[in-house]
């Protein structure tokens, strides 16, 4: 018999079903049991002879064959009466490291991630990875239908992308390599070669001395580059039409997800663009926060985005028009202000979920950049190289996955947002 899944059998007209997953919950009434198989498209309700589940034990896998009956009173409305179960996998602990049938896990962040797979059995937690494939899903589907191609960088590299020391260094065959920051040079590489428009998804690694609720070490970049562009507002627009695009795809395919987080998407996002100069004047003006140089910190960001919030209805704000000493090298300046740079920064609910801007795209001026960061322009030839060749103007943007996840469905902590997080203090699992 072919096997049927939960959300089948409660959307299909069959008379008999296979059914398989884990016990997620067994309650016995007399000689009567009700047995909760949940799979990975939901729960349904088995009822059994109590003698018949008398060797199950919570979180073991299970097969049962029955017939499907239609029931109001059964938790999805439909339930099968089983002519069989039968146990597929053993289960040899002495204790579950917590209830997962109880919707909210009753456990540390620590527990639950020292037991990640068991802890991502939780419906609710599951939701949060359906949720970000879409994401994701939504980030190709979009680009694609907007001319980009999909590239796959390399993420061992021979020198810094943003310079600075927050690089993880690995051994390669006896020479000092890192592992990339960004697939920043390549994606611009890319351009130049003649792809005009791309995209990545991968992954990213940051040195950080961090350990706060929105840092990791490791963690998945929605990266993006488009070429003969004409400034800054390009990128923004193309961004804010993804913003639009998701929202709706979320919608549409995570529905119940959504729900589970008591979350409503709005219909139409429109992202106000702010310059920083400006941002710092609000801060200081309206709530009396100094801002440090050329940037906003954390608490800066919360309170500007409340006032974004009150002030244009808008959950998101791009802050423009960043300096020159905070951006890096490859960053184009203003035409009007070159002190500024052409850059932004997407704020959602109070946090940085984007980093983006123009690049210089003519030779000299990228090598007498490199030179004016203090950096030595013989160890970027493989990249500065690529400019000698009618590179075109040229920009793009990298969402953090994690942190767009976490916004969305109101999260307090991105590592509830991560499969298996990496940080200062986590290797393993």
């Amino acid at each position: 018999m072919k096997r049927s899944y939960a959300a089948e059998v409660i959307q299909s007209d069959l008379k008999k079903v296979l059914v398989k997953g884990w016990v997620h919950n067994i309650n016995c009434i007399g000689k009567v049991a009700f047995v909760q198989l949940r799979d990975r498209t939901g729960i349904i309700q088995i009822v059994a002879e109590g003698q018949a589940v008398r060797d199950l034990r919570l979180e073991m896998s299970i097969e049962a064959i029955g017939e499907k009956v239609i029931n109001d009173k059964a938790p999805s409305g439909t339930e099968i009466h089983a002519e069989s179960i039968k146990i597929a996998g053993k289960a040899y602990y002495d204790m579950l490291p917590f209830e997962i049938n109880k919707g909210w896990i009753k456990a540390s962040m620590e527990t639950q991630l020292d037991y990640r797979t068991i802890s991502m059995r939780s419906p609710r937690i599951r939701a949060v990875f359906k949720v970000q494939q879409e994401i994701e899903e939504a980030f190709k589907n979009y680009l694609r239908e907007n001319g980009f191609s999909q590239i796959h960088s390399p993420k061992i590299i021979s020198s810094s992308t943003e310079g600075g020391s927050e690089m993880f260094t690995v051994d390669f065959f006896g020479r000092r390599a890192f592992l990339a920051q960004s697939p920043q040079f390549y994606k611009q590489m890319m351009v130049g070669a003649g792809f005009e428009r791309v995209f990545e998804v991968g992954h990213a690694y940051r040195a950080e001395l961090h350990n706060t609720w929105r840092h990791l070490s490791e963690y998945v970049s929605l990266d993006v580059e488009m070429g003969f562009i004409d400034g800054a507002d390009d990128l923004m627009d193309l961004e804010e039409g993804y913003i639009n695009y998701l929202f709706a795809h979320l919608k549409s395919t995570c529905g119940k997800e959504l729900e589970l987080y008591g979350i409503d998407l709005p219909d139409e996002v429109k992202i106000p663009r702010i310059p920083l100069g400006e941002v710092h004047e609000i801060l200081l003006d309206k709530f009396g926060k100094r801002s440090p140089a050329g940037n906003i910190d954390a608490e800066g960001e919360k309170m500007f985005s409340d006032y974004v919030k009150q002030t244009y209805g808008s959950d998101f704000v791009f802050l423009t028009k960043y300096p020159v000493t905070k951006r890096p090298m490859y960053a184009m300046p203003d035409s009007e202000d070159h002190d500024l740079t052409e850059s932004f920064d997407l704020i959602y609910k109070g946090l940085e979920i984007t980093t983006g801007g123009q690049r210089i795209h003519d030779y000299e001026m990228l090598r007498r950049n490199i030179i004016k960061f203090g950096l030595d322009p013989d160890g970027f030839t493989f990249y500065l190289d690529s400019f000698k060749y009618g590179m075109p103007p040229h920009g793009g943007f990298a969402i953090g996955l994690e942190r767009l996840t976490m916004k969305i469905l109101g999260l307090s902590n991105i590592r509830e947002a991560t499969m298996f997080p990496r940080d200062i203090k986590r290797l393993e699992p």
